[in-house]
């Protein structure tokens, strides 16, 4: 009796081993067919479609970048409560401009590449 349940044990592994490496090549196959991106990311059909035509190599060129505008954007707003409050942290800046802190991991460093800013331990301070 024994065996007959070992034998019958090693027989449903091997097939559930088969099923999850034929699930594997279909999920592969289904992701290819449909255009599906496969692992984290925005879910097959949830992105925008752009309407306008694409603009070519010499306009885009031509084009100027825009650049950081002036007056009251985040990063200056960030900037001001660095300088008005030496050593706050980023959750800390993210909740007196009542915005999300996750866009703030972006910007106080690049206001630290640019000179503006400086990190020490978990605060961050004028430079």
């Amino acid at each position: 009796m024994a065996s007959f349940v070992d034998s019958t044990v090693r027989e449903i592994e091997k097939r559930l081993s088969d099923l999850r490496q034929e699930v594997s090549r279909l999920e592969a196959a289904l992701a290819a067919l449909a255009g599906a991106r496969r692992g984290p990311g925005r879910p097959p059909g949830s992105t925008t479609r752009r309407t306008r035509a694409r603009r070519t190599g010499a306009a885009r060129r031509t084009t100027a970048r825009r650049g950081r505008r002036g007056g009251d954007t985040r990063a200056n707003q960030a900037l001001e409560l660095v300088r008005q409050n030496p050593g706050i942290t980023i959750p800390d800046v993210a909740k007196a401009m009542k915005i999300q802190p996750n866009y703030l991991y972006r910007v106080l460093p690049a206001l630290a590449k640019e000179g503006k800013v400086k990190k020490q331990g978990k605060g961050w301070h004028p430079a």
